[in-house]
């Protein structure tokens, strides 16, 4: 891509990192206030019937992917204009969408700067191994990618082991400020979820709030997943890597039904939010519409995003994503003689 075009786009997109207080105050009282009543219609609902609760908590799930949102636009300071009010709100909905604010922006920021960057992996998001790691690594390290890499594992233990397990600890190296809001945000999930307990009982809690954090947590780890892990990404070194192509290119345009995409905040734009993180989520649209560029990107739809299922591996010779089945010749050969290190695993980072 050349600087005109990178000095274009940027211009383009500008206009739209403005945040508009309305805006952000209309979604707040259009997604908080649905998700409350939406959990208290799921739970008295259960002296109705358990199918009448759970329709109603699957859609109390997407609120709380769309709280999710804000958010996340708030670690990005582009949900207000004060970083006072994104610092209290993301406080606040982290609690609720059970993510420790510091933590998760501190390694979402590493995420922009490092996406794609394939000497840059293991912070912030999902574990990716080359065609030439995956051969030249031993057994029982292909075996842990495998079982990482299924569809089980990624999306039914995932949510479990994100949301309710990894989130709970601080990284290696984090600063004290990031540490002690780990520990508040994890002493202030138990006192929400105390004080409902003691309220409803933790009977109706448990078939209420499981199945709601089970369905936010699939639809978060899928969105995500899936913005990146498309057959023709982009991944490269860091001689050779660009900021601005791993937005448009190594992000995709999931171009979702209006209704699905107004529940997910329209993260859908997902190229336009890595060309520029300062664009609050409700102008995503606009600055996708308002550039031609950016309409040119990989466009999916929830038919071919299905297929991503089957991308495991980046191939640096053929710039694109395989599946483990398109690289068995390659195992039937002798072992490299020397083994690459390949960066931890992790889930984090929506």
């Amino acid at each position: 891509m050349h600087q005109a075009s990178i000095a274009h786009l940027k211009k383009n997109v500008g206009p739209f990192e403005k945040t508009d207080t309305k805006s952000s105050l209309w979604q707040l009282v259009n997604t908080l206030v649905p998700l409350v009543l939406l959990w208290y219609a799921a739970y008295a609902s259960l002296s109705v019937s358990y199918w009448l609760t759970l329709p109603l908590t699957i859609v109390a799930g997407g609120f709380v992917v769309r709280t999710f949102i804000i958010f996340h636009d708030c670690c990005h300071q582009s949900f207000f204009k004060s970083r006072l009010a994104n610092d209290i709100l993301g406080n606040i909905t982290g609690v609720m969408t059970l993510c420790p604010y510091e933590q998760w922006k501190n390694s979402h920021s590493i995420h922009h700067a490092t996406s794609s960057n394939l000497d840059k992996r293991g912070v912030g998001d999902i574990w990716i191994l080359t065609v030439d790691e995956y051969v030249a690594a031993p057994l029982w390290r292909r075996i842990a990618y495998r079982i990482y890499r299924n569809p089980l594992s990624m999306f039914v233990v995932g949510p479990v082991y994100v949301f309710l397990l990894q989130y709970r600890f601080n990284r290696k190296g984090a600063r004290r400020k990031e540490r002690i809001n780990t520990y508040v945000t994890n002493l202030a999930i138990i006192a929400l979820y105390a004080l409902l307990i003691w309220v409803i009982g933790w009977q109706a809690f448990v078939l209420v709030q499981g199945p709601v954090f089970f369905v936010s947590g699939l639809l978060g780890i899928w969105m995500f997943y899936v913005q990146h892990q498309f057959e023709e990404s982009y991944f490269e070194n860091e001689d050779q890597w660009s900021y601005v192509k791993a937005a448009v290119e190594g992000s995709s345009y999931y171009k979702l039904p209006k209704l699905l995409q107004w529940i997910t905040g329209n993260i859908g734009f997902h190229h336009v939010h890595h060309l520029s993180p300062k664009v609050p989520n409700y102008n995503l649209e606009k600055a996708h519409e308002a550039t031609p560029e950016l309409q040119k990107v990989t466009t999916l739809t929830i038919g071919t995003s299905l297929q991503s299922l089957r991308f495991h591996l980046w191939d640096e010779k053929r710039k694109n994503f395989v599946g483990f089945k398109d690289i068995k010749p390659l195992l039937r050969k002798p072992a490299a003689a020397s083994q690459v290190k390949s960066p931890s695993p992790s889930l984090q980072g929506k």
